[in-house]
């Protein structure tokens, strides 16, 4: 019988699978104990515990473009308020 597991579910057991592996349990016990084969274990690993490397490029082009955004946005106050104090100003 074929499970479906949502991502949750399997980020919950491969947090037990750690536990387990930290007490010395081998990968065929645990995968035995989680009742999934060795290579869907794997699979797991690869896909949900640890952050490929294009997404941690990813993560570093988003966050040098929210640096650039975040300048950006103190250039245009800076330029609001100038505006607002010369327009205060009586000629």
């Amino acid at each position: 019988m074929r499970k479906r597991r949502n991502a949750e579910h399997i980020r919950h057991l491969l947090a037990q699978a750690k536990l387990d592996q930290a007490q010395g349990l081998t990968t065929a016990d645990i995968a035995r104990k989680l009742g999934i084969a060795q290579g869907t274990l794997f699979r797991w690993r690869k896909e949900f515990e640890c952050p490929a490397a294009e997404e941690a490029a990813r993560i570093r082009l988003l966050e040098l473009e929210v640096e650039r955004l975040k300048r950006l946005v103190a250039e245009l106050a800076l330029d609001k308020q100038m505006l607002q104090d010369i327009a205060k100003k009586k000629w």
